[in-house]
């Protein structure tokens, strides 16, 4: 029996599809955890793939420091966050708060495909227990 996650999907405008699809390919893998996203990944995650998805606000209204607060109350396992390194991003600010409180709290982070994929299959997403919280 599998150990349920808690997982975050974010996904920059332009890196949106990669996540869909990412997701679409481990859709029964994803199904046995809870997932979070922000607005508008989130939205396209239940739309499009059928993903039952505790929706915040978008990155830049909010979201990001939302999954941040998951994070700091230890309400959080994995964070999938498709970044764009190509495009400036507004919300720089808060992207960086988000990465640095997840390297805070040992959390995974997975910012492509590649990685995305090393741990959602990896044997240890079901025994892996984070530090111990501050």
């Amino acid at each position: 029996m599998s150990k349920t996650r808690r997982i975050a999907l974010v996904a920059h405008d332009h890196k949106k599809q990669d996540l869909l699809e990412w997701a679409d390919y481990n859709r029964e893998l994803l199904t046995d955890h809870i997932l979070y996203a922000t607005g508008t990944t989130g939205h396209l995650l239940h739309d499009q793939l059928g993903l039952d998805v505790t929706c915040f606000q978008s990155g830049p209204l909010g979201g990001d420091q939302q999954i941040g607060a998951l994070i700091a109350a230890g309400s959080l396992d994995l964070l999938v966050f498709f970044t764009d390194p190509m495009q400036p991003q507004p919300h720089d600010p808060d992207v960086k708060a988000l990465m640095r409180i997840a390297v805070v709290w040992d959390i995974p982070i997975a910012c492509n495909r590649a990685s995305a994929d090393f741990l959602i299959t990896s044997p240890l997403l079901q025994e892996y227990r984070p530090l111990a919280r501050i």
